[in-house]
């Protein structure tokens, strides 16, 4: 059976590619790619005259069957995205899915990525952190997000139309000095990385033109140990005016600074 290789490609400078990426872009029957216009400028760079195919997000199902096809035959594809690594928050997932269920093999080629590119550069307490991939349209599902998440560092794409009400709901719940970093056009020529109060970036962003995809990081809420029979005390409260667990655990995680699921556990625990 065929392989097909997911080749992670530079973000911006064409020179963040691997020597292995290049020899199997070069080897490979077939590449797949979001728009060939965008892949042929990193093709020519690195004088590749493989046959490319366009494979989005509107299309990703139909090339399923062309990409089937010349793995059935013994043959082998790549598939890339725009920039960075396939299959996250770029097309691959579908095809990577269907072939693998064909019995086909699926390799991977490191490289670039916006994600880990942007999280070398940012300083942290921990190692710890969730990716939500771009964030939702309405403020009110954001605000979901950001509130829920609040508990650990959170990593998320966003377009540069909607940033600025993105750091506005950052403001809204977590006040002036809440604590984030935003990078953007990574490796580009007007690549930067800002580490600030959301106050300070917000009012740099209100008066500096925006452009090219953004990388954000909500650093988590710090806390101090609490009492936890205070705690205690004020859930059963809340349960005696028939709060429901899931609210009390937002109130009292908004209210004393706490991990909502901290809370949620001592919710659970008096439920026993």
């Amino acid at each position: 059976m065929g392989t097909l290789y997911s080749v992670a490609v530079p973000l911006g400078n064409l020179g963040d590619i691997t020597f292995r990426a290049i020899e199997i872009l070069k080897q490979v029957d077939c590449i797949a790619c979001e728009d060939t216009r965008n892949t042929k400028i990193l093709l020519n760079k690195y004088n590749i005259s493989t046959k490319v195919i366009d494979c989005h997000k509107f299309n990703e199902k139909e090339r399923c069957t062309v990409i089937s096809q010349i793995l059935d035959n013994n043959g082998s594809a790549a598939i890339v995205s725009d920039a960075g690594t396939p299959g996250i928050c770029d097309p691959g997932c579908i095809l990577e899915q269907k072939l693998l269920d064909n019995g086909h093999k699926i390799v991977p080629i490191p490289g670039a990525c916006a994600l880990t590119t942007f999280l070398s550069a940012v300083p942290r307490n921990n190692e710890f952190f969730s990716f939500v991939g771009f964030l939702p349209k309405t403020s009110l599902k954001r605000k979901e997000i950001f509130t829920n998440f609040s508990y650990i560092n959170l990593l998320f794409y966003e377009s540069p139309n909607r940033l600025i009400s993105c750091l506005k709901d950052i403001y809204d719940l977590f006040g002036n000095e809440k604590k984030i970093a935003v990078g953007r056009e990574l490796t580009k020529i007007y690549e930067e990385i800002k580490i600030d109060s959301v106050g300070n970036i917000l009012s740099y962003y209100k008066n500096h033109p925006l452009k090219g995809e953004i990388v954000g990081l909500v650093f988590a809420n710090e806390y101090i140990d609490f009492n936890q029979n205070e705690i205690i005390k004020d859930i059963i409260s809340l349960k005696n005016q028939r709060f429901s667990d899931k609210d009390i655990s937002k109130i009292l995680s908004s209210l004393k600074n706490i991990p909502k699921n901290k809370v949620y556990d001592l919710c659970i625990n008096l439920n026993d």
